[in-house]
């Protein structure tokens, strides 16, 4: 990995939004991600996307082949991240289930978390990484660099 490299975190409710709207903030941060950066997860982040993209309410949107041309897509190109026990004890989030996130967030030394859970963008959080919306981020990504 290029030590100039983009870290981010993508929580799992961006990634789907990703893949039900190509046109979203969400897939084009997906897409960024996948060219200019690296997504980074863990054996419970990635659990929870491939647990919650087998939901039947996506049947309708995501037909199985799908659903599995992503799981390989994003677990091939995503940076596996072993978070340490005293990093996985840490506590952030009014919701606990979201401390994953962050806990991978850290361990991975992520620049960016990006994420449309309300409990994450609530946190009062000292970055990095930086906890954003899809349109955030890429409004930050996006904005023409100022020389100096």
């Amino acid at each position: 990995m290029k030590a100039d490299a983009l870290r981010v975190v993508v929580d799992t409710n961006v990634l789907i939004s990703a893949a039900l709207s190509r046109t979203a903030p969400a897939a084009r941060i997906v897409r960024h991600c996948l060219a200019q950066g690296r997504l980074l997860f863990s054996d419970a982040t990635f659990a929870e996307l491939s647990t919650r993209l087998w939901r039947p309410k996506f049947d309708r949107y995501l037909s199985i082949e799908d659903r599995k041309q992503i799981l390989h897509d994003v677990g091939a190109v995503g940076i596996w991240v072993d978070v340490p026990p005293a990093t996985a004890a840490r506590r952030f989030s009014r919701d606990p289930d979201d401390d994953k996130f962050l806990q991978v967030a850290l361990a991975g030394d992520a620049q960016w978390l990006v994420s449309g859970d309300g409990d994450l963008l609530d946190l009062r959080w000292p970055p990095p990484p930086v906890v954003a919306s899809p349109a955030d981020a890429w409004a930050a990504w996006s904005a023409p660099a100022t020389g100096s």
